[in-house]
């Protein structure tokens, strides 16, 4: 374990779960009722990553799936999240609407310990100790905690017209993040 390997894991996987470019989703959610709990979206993205940093390969193996095609599958969801981004259409929908939680789908999953995330962490097994790795998730939850928690904060600051054109940005971008998965999973 060493201080460059932790910053290095950091960046990584600071740039893979992307919390900066998912605010504008978490913020849209917000202000469309979804309750998102910082806490518990905090806690079960560490589960996951945590999880899948030890038994990842392993667990999809029990069920006979490849990472390339749980990559896949998640950039399907990314795909999804960011059409509503971008068309206003719902295609993701609650029993109840009324303070319906977002806190683990989709937030949790896919969009901080989604597909990338968790193919990252698996990747970078092979280059990092496992503490390094453990440090650098550890430093992205405290980030994506602090950001989660000031989502109220930061919508007021955003007006409605900005907050429309970020999620419409946004949108495109994690339409082109899912199909760069699809694209780099089925052609490697």
């Amino acid at each position: 374990m060493n201080i460059t390997s932790i910053l290095t894991v950091t960046i990584i996987l600071f740039s893979v779960i992307d919390i900066i470019g998912s605010m504008p989703i978490i913020i849209n959610m917000k202000r469309e009722g979804v309750v998102i709990e910082a806490k518990t979206a905090t806690i079960v993205s560490a589960l996951i990553m945590i999880s899948f940093l030890f038994f990842g390969a392993t667990i999809l193996g029990i069920f006979g799936i490849e990472i390339s095609s749980f990559a896949i599958a998640g950039s399907l969801v990314m795909f999804f999240i960011g059409l509503e981004m971008i068309l206003g259409i719902r295609f993701f929908r609650e029993d109840s609407v009324d303070n319906a939680s977002g806190s683990i789908v989709p937030i949790a999953f896919p969009l901080l310990a989604g597909a990338g995330t968790l193919t990252t962490i698996i990747s970078l097994k092979v280059q990092y100790d496992t503490v390094s790795i453990i440090l650098g998730i550890i430093i992205n939850l405290i980030i994506i905690y602090i950001l989660l928690r000031s989502t109220d904060w930061l919508s007021k600051k955003m007006t409605p017209q900005m907050s429309s054109t970020l999620r419409k940005v946004f949108g495109i971008i994690l339409l082109a993040i899912a199909i760069q998965i699809v694209k780099n999973n089925l052609i490697g």
